[in-house]
């Protein structure tokens, strides 16, 4: 007759040499045997370890079937990262989101995941951020962040992440509620046709970035593009004989951030033809022969000097904006030049508008 199983127990196991023996958590599964050390001589913290075994086997088991109160937050985030990390443009972008959540509801189930304990986590990330350390652990850092930051990963990953677990059958349906921060009302800030004069003199006055910092502005002014889509851009993706930008190159997968193409107005083409005679990149913002990574140092000073220290690379992308929506082109022009969704332009741009609720206006006007 075979063995009976008499399931997970402690054993104490001496081997040669040893002067005293060492607590194992031996098990029979499939039909062999098998075992793990306590780490522990001591039979009360071996029983320690020996419960915290059962406790976690017992989890294990339950996740197996999706039960929220034994589905760690932290397996729900991670499932998400690795079956979309490489669909996406930039996986790094889901690295960093998720390391915060992960970091904070390390050990809580679903089932813990209440709007109290969300509530707790604004609170947190508010006045903290997370690192990875030389060892590849992360580790508190006492710097946090804003309220869109919160929301792009509680609304943007986590809650993804749990339909995403539910869709492939990891967690069992049900109501999860995943609160967020109420949205920062954006911030209306542009620059007037004199002050982007001032910055580009003062781009010009720069001695290392005295030839791609003022093209860098030119672009972001005359396109609207974001200053990922201006960095990344390469001459391949410039018609110079048709006057066309197509900001999204071939390999790039288009994401909510979409890079349009879009015509290229004639005091931008000629600043593009000139750049091109000269260039030594493939790249269109370049400083000897480099992609450039950032501008922000160079551009930063600048606009001090300018006399505009507010203005950053995405000021110009409100600017284009803005620009555009009080010389009269309709939002969905303006939408489709910047990427833009219609309703986020007409959000951020209608009331630049001369014609802004006009016709709301002459019907309160009308005699009845």
């Amino acid at each position: 007759m075979p063995r009976p199983n008499l399931g997970p127990r402690l054993v104490a196991i001496r081997n040669a040499g040893w002067t005293q023996a060492t607590y194992y958590i031996v098990w029979t599964e499939a039909g062999r045997r098998r075992k793990a050390s306590t780490g522990h001589q001591d039979p009360g913290r071996a029983q320690e370890a020996f419960e915290a075994w059962l406790a976690e086997r017992h989890r294990r088991r339950a996740a197996r079937s999706g039960d929220p109160a034994a589905v760690l937050v932290s397996d729900v985030l991670r499932g998400y990262s690795e079956d979309h990390g490489g669909e996406v443009a930039s996986p790094d972008t889901i690295k960093h989101l998720v390391q915060p959540l992960a970091y904070f509801f390390h050990g809580d189930t679903i089932e813990a995941l209440t709007s109290g304990r969300v509530k707790e986590y604004w609170t947190w990330r508010r006045t903290n951020t997370v690192r990875t350390t030389a060892d590849g652990t992360l580790e508190e850092v006492p710097r946090g962040v804003s309220d869109g930051t919160i929301i792009r990963e509680l609304a943007g990953t986590l809650r993804p992440a749990i339909r995403h677990a539910v869709q492939q059958k990891r967690l069992q349906p049900g109501d999860y509620h995943v609160p967020v921060p109420q949205a920062p009302r954006g911030r209306d800030f542009w620059i007037t046709r004199a002050q982007a004069a001032a910055l580009l003199r003062e781009a010009r006055k720069s001695p290392q970035g005295r030839l791609h910092l003022p093209l860098y502005i030119l672009v972001a002014l005359y396109s609207g593009q974001r200053r990922g889509a201006i960095l990344d851009l390469k001459w391949r993706q410039v018609d110079l004989v048709a006057g066309v930008i197509d900001f999204n190159p071939p390999s790039r997968l288009q994401t909510n951030k979409r890079r349009p193409i879009i015509p290229v107005p004639r005091s931008l083409l000629a600043a593009l033809r000139r750049a091109h005679k000269r260039a030594a990149s493939e790249h269109v913002i370049a400083y000897r022969g480099e992609r450039v990574a950032d501008v922000k140092t160079g551009f930063n000073g600048a606009a001090a000097r300018a006399d505009i220290p507010d203005c950053t690379s995405h000021t110009l992308r409100h600017t284009a904006g803005t620009w555009m929506a009080q010389r009269g082109v309709p939002m969905w022009q303006i939408s489709g030049y910047l990427g833009h969704s219609v309703a986020r332009t007409t959000e951020l741009y209608a009331h630049h508008h001369p014609d802004y609720l006009s016709e709301a206006r002459a019907a309160m006007e009308r005699k009845s």
